[in-house]
Parts: C-alpha cells; structure tokens; sequence
C-alpha cells in the first residue's frame, strides 16, 4: 500500500496489539467485511505456520523434548534444524507422514483473559488497518 512494514508476529486475541504483534478484530456483529476477511487471513496464516512447525517438529524430533539441552543452545538449535529443514525441502528429500504421529499438535502457554487495552499501542491499529487495505486490494482467498 506505498507504507514500508517492518515484520509482525501473529498473535491471538489474547495478546496485546503491537506494531509488532498483529491480533484480530474482536469478533462481534459490528465488524466490517474487511475487517472479518482480516481476521479470516489472520487465521489462515496462522494455520499455515502451525502446519510448518509440526513439519519441522516431525522431521526433527529433537524439538520435541528440547529439555535435553541448555537454554543457550536452544536457539541455535532449533536454527539449524530450520536450516537443516530447509536444505531437505530444497533437494526434494521426501516427507514421511508417518513421522507426524508422534508429533501432536500443542498449544503452547498463552495468556488467560485478554491484554488490557493499556498494554495495546495506538500506532499498532494503523498497521492493522494497512493490512486490511492490503487483503482487501488482493481480492477473495
């Protein structure tokens, strides 16, 4: 949309929105189109990234029990199993499917009730608002 973004994390409603952290439009009947083909997006990309992370989990089982490690190693870690991830897919290395059945989608500790409209930071609804226009402008999907 002619605005040069920085890049965001997906959070849920739980989160506090940030410049940094984009969460949906909480859903009531006021919401715009837009606004629900936001949170549709919102929520697509979301599943995308899990089905990524299960991926990665599966071919690198080592992710799945990383206490065996110190914190300090955890990010290189789990880096190198991206890359490592990385040049599979690239030189076609097949997937086993069978290597999901120990990996069972987790949900991962998030906050209870939603962040306290204090914690939210006002410029962050500008970049919401700017994605909208962006999912608006590429039409359905």
């Amino acid at each position: 949309m002619g605005k040069a973004q920085k890049y965001v994390l997906l959070g849920d409603a739980t989160y506090p929105l940030q410049d940094w952290i984009l969460k949906p439009y909480q859903e009531d009947e006021t919401l715009s189109q837009r606004q629900l083909q936001f949170n549709y997006r919102l929520k697509r990309a979301h599943s995308v990234i899990e089905n990524a992370f299960l991926r990665l989990k599966a071919r690198w089982q080592i992710l799945l029990k990383c206490d065996d490690c110190s914190l300090e190693l955890l990010p290189t870690l789990v880096l190198a199993c991206c890359i490592l991830h990385n040049v599979c897919e690239a030189h076609d290395s097949p997937f086993n499917q069978e290597w999901l059945e120990g990996t069972e989608p987790t949900e991962l500790p998030k906050p209870c009730q939603p962040a306290p409209t204090a914690m939210e930071d006002g410029r962050a609804e500008q970049v919401r608002e700017l994605m909208c226009q962006y999912f608006e402008s590429c039409g359905e999907g």
